[in-house]
């Protein structure tokens, strides 16, 4: 069902919200009748932030004008005419327009898009029983209640300040009424006391007086307690205000700006600012309100004034109520979309403020300019600390100044800085092991917003989170980690940029399997045996069950500071291998579930000898970072009768960018079954390279093939024989790595090989030296194959 038939279905406050979504802007005759073509189209396609994909939009556009007038002409019957020649004016207002920011039209129906599709799902929760709502969709019910008791208070209040001031106004005119009768009486008084006329009319008049002035007290007196009464109403409607306010402040903005930073991390993504921006747009509209209000009331105080505490009650409330639209405005001058937070100097990078209530408070009226500057976790703190921090920064970033543009369409308030540039960096002295990767930095964005007319002016600042600055990209994986762990364990409202040094492992599963998914774009995650391993490689241990680690702590220092074991690297580094390798080269296999991965090789052994020979599995090189190794099971060329596990040179990108994995494996003949018992082509096949057909030579050339031959296990039915194509073996033929008693390698002291027959990293000697020198040496007999006795 289309999502414009379902929208047609709401009911009430639901239809209300979306009947609102359309206007000039966009029509909702358009939406009705061209439901199916605005359906089908890739809006979500377009990166409303990237001028290229512009071009993209001018084309959707021209054929939304062609639709409509398609539309229209295709039209039939007596009642249609009106109708046809609105859409004939859609398509001509539609044009106009947007055909100068054809972006702000994707943006518009994106916006649209999104919305229906929310109340239709808040409307058709199948997860809720009827009636019941979720807690997001209750906590939302309740603010926006909040909000409607709000207007009421405001209303009433409203209408109790005209009703006052009418009271003021009668009151003035009958206190001008006893000035005009004391006139009246001084008047008399100059004539003769004897005058009759005088005695008389001074009586009538002192009457009236008399009146008119006990009146005017009484009425005085209740004039001071309709104030008073008013005042208490507006204090009543404040205290609400600022409950709510803090709820959508302090909760809701909060917990999207935390849903943003784990994004970082790869979480889902933080989510729609919209709703926040509705919310924000009607507390400023109800706070401004009651500002005027109060200036209104404080103005009456001041044409008739009346000894009391009304006055004190108005200066505080007045007081209040500019801290509480302070506090909005402030707070809703927010990060969109982040800097990069690996940022690498004399690289294009780019970032959106936007301001949650420019709309409402006419602040683009008077177009404010924000400037980015980057500046250090030091300075960070003094800001927050309000000290003052002579406008230092701790670096140079080029194009840091942007005007910010109001969007008619969808009523948002941003600056979108798409070209700056860290041109240079200023670092701080490092304390202890700290190297430049750990240091972070934060790009500050401030600008100066005036509301109501210059009325109140508002010095906004706000921070993006923190960066590591790398000037190589061989620094990016260590600035990676930093950031990992910030995003994933910084504290709402903590000193910048203050972090735990020790966490719970689950805590770090949790993050290390949110990166992984992200990274790899799988939803295959980590499982519990996955992070077992991680465990027993990060904590260096033996202990085989998740339980034996959910209560144990790492520190950053085992994170990403000292070398594993043996290793030249760290636990950190290694993982990150493992996800690059994957990401580039492995996902398709990662998603099938046929690389085991997170297995080391006495597991692999254990596994594998309890499966018909040619049974292999696939897993991650403990010795190498970003390596992939193949183990599998054949018989021992030693010992008639016993079988032994077998492992192969692990692969790296290196590899798998001159020959895939799946055709490394469809080379290999001795691999039979996947563990535990899948036949490799029903796995693999459907990636295999196509064969090329026998090629005539071309020019006198015959195009070569590469083809992964492993000697040891070359047979004389191979492919390398059987066939007429032309096979250039590698440079060195995968190599073989099994138990010393059969040594296919010499046993020099300076092996590339450790002695589980991967690479060993820890020699510092270059590979390419290893296999220079290996080239000038004699051939050793224990390279060839062994002959039978």
């Amino acid at each position: 069902m289309s999502v414009w038939i379902q929208a047609q279905q709401l009911q009430g406050e639901a239809l209300r919200q979306m009947q609102s979504l359309y206007g000039q802007h966009f029509p909702i005759e358009v939406r009705h009748y061209l439901s199916q073509w605005i359906e089908t189209q890739a809006w979500d396609s377009i990166d409303l932030e990237n001028p290229q994909d512009e071009f993209r939009a001018q084309r959707l556009l021209e054929t939304l004008i062609q639709e409509i007038q398609k539309k229209a002409d295709h039209l039939m019957g007596e009642d249609v005419f009106v109708l046809k020649l609105k859409l004939g004016n859609y398509a001509t207002q539609l044009k106009n327009t947007y055909d100068r920011c054809p972006l702000e039209l994707v943006r518009s129906i994106k916006h649209i898009l999104y919305h229906e599709q929310r109340l239709i799902r808040e409307a058709t929760n199948p997860s809720s029983p009827v009636g019941l709502l979720d807690s997001m969709s209750q906590k939302h019910l309740q603010i926006n209640q909040t909000f409607e008791e709000l207007r009421l208070m405001t209303q009433d209040t409203e209408n109790e300040l005209r009703k006052l001031q009418h009271t003021q106004e009668y009151f003035i005119i009958q206190y001008q009424e006893s000035l005009r009768i004391q006139a009246q009486i001084a008047q008399l008084a100059q004539l003769s006391p004897q005058d009759q006329n005088r005695i008389l009319r001074e009586q009538s008049l002192q009457q009236k007086r008399t009146s008119v002035e006990s009146w005017l007290q009484r009425e005085a007196q209740t004039l001071q307690q309709y104030r008073l009464d008013l005042a208490e109403k507006h204090q009543k409607t404040l205290q609400l205000l600022r409950k709510l306010q803090t709820i959508i402040l302090d909760d809701e903005l909060i917990q999207w700006k935390r849903r943003q930073q784990l994004a970082g991390n790869g979480g889902q993504s933080e989510g729609s600012l919209d709703v926040l921006q509705s919310w924000c747009e009607k507390l400023a509209e109800t706070i401004w309100q009651n500002r005027q209000q109060i200036r209104r009331a404080e103005h009456q105080r001041q044409q008739l004034p009346i000894p009391g505490p009304v006055e004190e009650l108005l200066t505080e409330l007045n007081a209040t109520i500019t801290d509480v639209i302070s506090a909005l405005v402030t707070s809703t001058f927010i990060i969109e979309k982040q800097p990069p937070q690996v940022l690498k100097t004399q690289t294009k990078f780019a970032a959106t403020v936007r301001l949650l209530v420019g709309g409402k408070l006419n602040v683009h009226m008077n177009p404010p300019q924000v400037k980015a500057t980057i500046i250090s976790e030091q300075q960070a703190k003094a800001l927050l600390k309000n000290e003052n921090t002579r406008n230092d920064s701790s670096g140079e970033i080029l194009n840091n100044c942007c005007v910010m543009e109001y969007h008619q369409a969808t009523g948002t308030l941003s600056a979108n800085f798409r070209n700056m540039s860290l041109k240079r960096i200023k670092r701080s002295d490092r304390r202890g092991a700290e190297s430049v990767t750990e240091e972070k930095f934060t790009i500050l964005f401030e600008s100066q917003f005036s509301v109501g007319g210059n009325e109140l002016v508002f010095q906004v600042k706000t921070l993006s989170l923190p960066v590591v600055v790398i000037v190589h990209g061989s620094q990016d994986n260590n600035a990676t980690a930093t950031v990992l762990w910030d995003n994933a364990f910084a504290e709402p409202g903590r000193v910048p940029f203050v972090v735990p040094d020790k966490v719970l492992w689950p805590q770090l599963c949790e993050a290390l399997n949110m990166k992984f998914k992200a990274e790899v774009q799988s939803n295959r995650g980590l499982s519990e045996e996955n992070l077992v391993f991680l465990a027993q490689k990060a904590f260096s241990s033996s202990a085989t069950h998740a339980d034996d680690y959910s209560n144990m702590t790492i520190s950053w220092s085992q994170f990403n500071r000292e070398s594993l074991p043996g290793r030249n690297f760290t636990f950190w580094q290694w993982f990150d291998g493992v996800m690059e390798l994957t990401k580039k080269h492995l996902k398709p296999h990662w998603n099938d579930g046929a690389i085991l991965g997170f297995v080391n090789k006495q597991q692999a052994q254990d596994m594998l000898l309890s499966k018909p020979n040619g049974t292999f599995l696939l897993r991650f090189s403990d010795s190498e970072i970003g390596g992939i190794t193949i183990a599998w099971v054949a018989d021992n060329p030693n010992k008639a009768g016993e079988r032994m596990v077998w492992n192969l040179m692990p692969y790296t990108t290196k590899d798998f960018s001159i020959r895939s994995l799946a055709d490394r494996i469809s080379d290999l003949n001795h691999l039979l079954y996947l563990y535990p018992d899948r036949p490799k082509d029903d796995v693999f096949s459907k990636y295999y390279t196509p064969p090329l057909s026998a090629a005539k030579a071309i020019d006198g050339y015959v195009k070569p093939q590469i083809k992964q031959v492993v000697p040891e296990f070359a047979t004389a039915s191979s492919d390398a024989t059987s066939t007429s194509s032309t096979y250039m073996e590698q440079a060195s033929s995968p190599a073989v790595c099994h138990p010393p008693q059969y040594p296919l390698y010499p046993q020099n002291p300076d092996s590339m090989l450790d002695p589980d027959g991967d690479f060993d990293l820890d020699d510092t000697m270059d590979v390419a030296r290893h296999v220079e020198e290996l080239l000038r040496r004699p051939i050793d007999n224990q390279w060839l194959p062994h002959q039978p006795t």
